[in-house]
C-alpha cells in the first residue's frame, strides 16, 4: 500500500439529546446501564473515536479502544487529546455511575499524566476509572489507560462538581 494513499472511516451516531434528556430523571448507574444495553444511544463521541464500555460498576467504569491511524498525532502516536479523553470519560462515568437521579456531575479540573507512548503497536488498551471520594459537592476520581500486559501508558485525576437539580416552588 502507498504510505500517502488516503483513507476514509465512516461512521454513525444517534441523536444523543434525546438520552441526555433522561439523564436526570435515572439513577446515575440505570441511565448509563441502559446505554450499554442499547436502550439509550451512547454518546457520538465513542463512535468518533472508535471507543466501547467495557464494564460500568458502582463507583468504577471501564472503557476500552485499539488504537489506529486516525488516533494518531503528526508525529506518529496517539494524540494525547484521545489519552484524555477515554481517562476523561472512564472517570466520569465511574461518578456518574454513583449519583441519584436529579444529580449530575461536570469537571472541575483534569490531569494526566502521559507515561508511555501509544501506538498501534500497543494493542487494546483498557481506561479504568473509579471514585476515590465522593462528597456533598465534589468528587476526586482517578483512572489509568492499561495493556493487557499491566502496563500503564497514562494516568489522570479528576475533581469534579456535584450538582443537583434545583426543586420546583
Amino acid at each position: 500500500m502507498d504510505n500517502n494513499s488516503k483513507r476514509e472511516r465512516t461512521f454513525t451516531w444517534d441523536n444523543p439529546l434525546g438520552g441526555a434528556s433522561k439523564a436526570m430523571k435515572m439513577a446515575g448507574i440505570e441511565y448509563l446501564r441502559a446505554m450499554t444495553e442499547g436502550s439509550l444511544p451512547l454518546p457520538p463521541l465513542l463512535h468518533t473515536l472508535d471507543f466501547e464500555v467495557d464494564s460500568i460498576e458502582n463507583g468504577s467504569a471501564t472503557f476500552a479502544f485499539t488504537p489506529q491511524e486516525f488516533h494518531y498525532n503528526p508525529i506518529g502516536s496517539v494524540h494525547g487529546g484521545v489519552i484524555t479523553a477515554i481517562l476523561d470519560s472512564a472517570m466520569g462515568c465511574s461518578l456518574h455511575s454513583l449519583l441519584p437521579a436529579g444529580t449530575g456531575y461536570t469537571t472541575l479540573e483534569l490531569k494526566v499524566n502521559f507515561l508511555k507512548a501509544v501506538s498501534i503497536e500497543s494493542g487494546r488498551l483498557k481506561a479504568i476509572g473509579k471514585v476515590i471520594y465522593s462528597g456533598g459537592r465534589t468528587a476526586l476520581t482517578e483512572a489509568q489507560l492499561t495493556g493487557n500486559d499491566g502496563t500503564i501508558y497514562a494516568h489522570a485525576v479528576s475533581t469534579c462538581l456535584i450538582i443537583t437539580a434545583k426543586k420546583d416552588g
